[in-house]
């Protein structure tokens, strides 16, 4: 009988202690954002609560279960029957696709760890797209002010373009400025001579190499001329590049058999000479084949050597002269080696490289 009465006052003491203690109920514990674009920043929730219970409610902690999650809450105690709030605030910052995250609530209440939940799905955001046009040539923009045809074959025309925008906001005129050998070898065009804001042209270069006379590597310029403003420097210039070769392709085996010959050696030797003056070296080249020899072009990619030769045909049999003119200006004492370009009509090798030696004391 002791221990039914014992055990029925242990059941009523708990309950009365029950009674005394805070009880934290909520109006939902789950809340779904839906679909949430990530360009539009942060979302919030609010999840009410009420103290239910006999005694004062207080939260000691609201922790999320990761960074991206912050909430905030009700710090002062909460009065039995009386309300309080955790607002619970989402970043999709980088984080695209469907996300569930829980926040745990510790407090003093007969329940002491309650949780609630917030999901959902991020859109992300569209990339901004990439400003194509990054070289800026005055008041218009280009991708790039470099044109490189190729290797064109002689007789061959080839065009190429670059294109040009007008980021601003007023409308320009556009031409082009081009020199003399520019003209001999390249037709020009600029498809909008008048460009409006937003809009985008083309200048387009067709190469003439039937017209020019250049072969190998070329390079010419051209200036873009706005509003009537021509200025000649590197803000305004466009580089159009090309490699001119000749066609060998159709000779029939009796001109390939009487074809040109060049014969010279791999190296000379231009000896000892001063620094900070000019000098003069030639050396000598010949036709050991049966037509005559075209030199078409002698150049050295160095500055500072001049190259030309002495005759542009060579007849079979005979000898012709490379001349060359090396300044040591700028160089400091010691050996030095050079290389110069001959371009022929050699079928068999139409490029020779040849190696230039001198020291400079």
């Amino acid at each position: 009988m002791k221990k039914i009465f014992s055990t029925i006052l242990m059941a009523l003491t708990a309950v009365a202690v029950m009674g005394q203690q805070a009880v934290i109920t909520f109006e939902k514990t789950e809340h779904d954002f839906g679909k949430i674009n990530e360009a539009d920043g942060r979302v919030s929730v609010v999840f009410k609560f009420k103290n239910e219970g006999m005694a004062p409610l207080v939260l000691s902690n609201v922790r999320a279960s990761c960074g991206c999650t912050t909430p905030t809450w009700t710090k002062e105690p909460v009065e039995p029957g009386q309300t309080g709030a955790i607002t619970v605030t989402y970043n999709p910052n980088g984080r695209p696709g469907r996300f569930q995250k829980t926040v745990t609530i510790t407090s003093n209440a007969s329940e002491p760890t309650k949780k609630v939940y917030i999901k959902g799905e991020v859109i992300p955001k569209q990339a901004k797209p990439a400003n194509k046009y990054t070289v800026q040539v005055g008041k218009l923009n280009m991708k790039t002010t470099v044109l490189d045809l190729g290797t064109i074959t002689k007789g061959n025309n080839q065009a190429g373009e670059l294109e040009y925008t007008n980021q601003t906001k007023e409308e320009h005129k556009v031409e082009l400025a081009t020199n003399a050998q520019t003209d001999e070898f390249l037709v020009h065009q600029a498809t909008l001579e008048v460009i409006k804001p937003n809009e985008v042209g083309k200048f387009v270069f067709a190469a003439n190499t039937k017209k020019s006379k250049l072969y190998g590597p070329v390079e010419v310029n051209a200036y873009v001329v706005i509003d009537g403003k021509k200025e000649i420097s590197d803000t305004y210039k466009l580089t159009i590049k090309a490699n001119v070769v000749e066609d060998f392709s159709q000779l029939t085996p009796e001109q390939k058999q009487n074809a040109p010959i060049l014969e010279l050696q791999e190296s000379y030797d231009a000896g000892k000479m001063s620094a900070g003056k000019s000098h003069k070296f030639v050396f000598p080249i010949k036709n050991s084949g049966v037509n005559a020899l075209e030199i078409r072009r002698v150049y050295s990619t160095d500055p500072q050597l001049a190259v030309k030769a002495a005759k542009a045909t060579v007849k079979s049999g005979k000898k012709g002269a490379i001349s060359v003119d090396i300044n040591t200006k700028g160089l400091k004492p010691g050996q030095y080696g050079r290389e110069i370009v001959i371009i022929t009509n050699d079928y068999i090798n139409p490029v020779k490289r040849v190696k230039l030696l001198f020291t400079v004391e």
